[in-house]
């Protein structure tokens, strides 16, 4: 009620001041003011008030969807990004686990390389002394035919120097008599 008799003494301000009385249609004031109060009326028994709250009311409903639409798609763009690192971070140790898998079959692959090459050494190093052995044994071989016929040669020299008919014939006797003995 207080508020009420604050709000006429406001409005009741500049029309006491006019001159002539307030509720003359001669005062303008008052004619204002029953036009504002008429067109309050009819804005009140239209309903705009209750208008102008639910557009407000649709208006806030509308911020109020979008918001949770924004936290929605915030939540799934978090959610996407974790999937994404998560994806990433498994990547990158497949990629390390890769690398270390070819390292150690490169170490491996060297590890066999050296061990086919010392392998192929002794084999030529094998083969080399079989070639070296078998040149000796030829070598030998071929010094001690040389040895023979020269040996063969000296004796054929000796012999027929030393021989007479005589003992050639005698021991042509032996030789034949010693055949024919092995072959009974």
């Amino acid at each position: 009620m207080k508020r009420l008799s604050i709000l006429f003494a406001l409005m009741a301000g500049p029309a006491l001041a006019a001159d002539g009385p307030f509720l003359s249609l001669a005062n303008t004031d008052f004619i204002v003011l029953v036009a504002f109060i008429l067109f309050i009326g009819v804005l009140l028994y239209l309903g705009v008030p209750k208008m102008l709250g639910g557009l407000l009311d649709q208006r806030a409903a509308n911020i109020r969807s979008e918001l949770d639409q924004a936290r929605q798609l915030r939540e799934e763009a978090q959610e996407l990004l974790a999937s994404y690192e998560r994806k990433q971070a498994e990547v990158q140790n497949q990629a390390d686990r890769i690398v270390e898998t070819a390292k150690e079959e490169a170490k491996a692959a060297a590890e066999q390389a050296k061990a086919d090459i010392a392998t192929s050494v002794e084999r030529r190093l094998a083969a080399a002394q079989d070639q070296i052995a078998s040149a000796e044994a030829s070598a030998v071989k071929e010094v001690r035919d040389q040895a023979v016929n020269v040996a063969i040669g000296a004796a054929q020299d000796i012999i027929a120097k030393q021989m007479t008919a005589k003992s050639g014939g005698s021991l042509i006797d032996d030789a034949i008599e010693i055949v024919g003995d092995k072959l009974h």
